[in-house]
């Protein structure tokens, strides 16, 4: 009959003779990387602003008489994004996309009038990051 003493010593010696057959298995010390410059991470992941306007820029529209009407403005202000945590971002750009793609002008590029009217699909807090300074 076994007692709980001798299991508990025979583990204790199958341990010993395991750990004595293996290789060192402790971490080696992480090598140290030195930077060219001290900016912390967050300064390095800082997008450049500098020599940029605003975030959107309409190219410039070559056809004589366009302008976007009123009914067109209202389709798009229809289904607004206001930025909620709850709001798909990724829906609303498909949605616009559906919206303003069965649009077509005369000698007006559809990436043109996109650019106007995306402005017009946001409220709320997208429409405060938009209009936002960058930093």
């Amino acid at each position: 009959m076994r007692t709980r003493s001798k299991v508990r010593k025979r583990q204790q010696q199958q341990i010993r003779q395991t750990s004595a057959k293996s290789p060192n298995l402790e971490k080696p010390n992480p090598p140290i990387v030195t930077m060219d410059n001290n900016r912390t991470m967050a300064q390095l992941l800082e997008a450049p602003t500098e020599g940029y306007e605003d975030a959107i820029i309409v190219p410039e529209i070559n056809a004589n008489n366009f302008k976007i009407k009123h009914g067109l403005l209202n389709f798009v202000q229809n289904k607004q994004f206001f930025g909620h945590d709850k709001e798909d971002p990724h829906a609303h750009i498909r949605y616009f996309n559906k919206i303003t793609s069965t649009m077509k002008f005369p000698n007006v590029p559809s990436t043109s009038v996109k650019l106007m009217l995306f402005p017009f699909s946001l409220e709320g807090a997208a429409r405060i990051w938009l209009d936002k300074e960058p930093p």
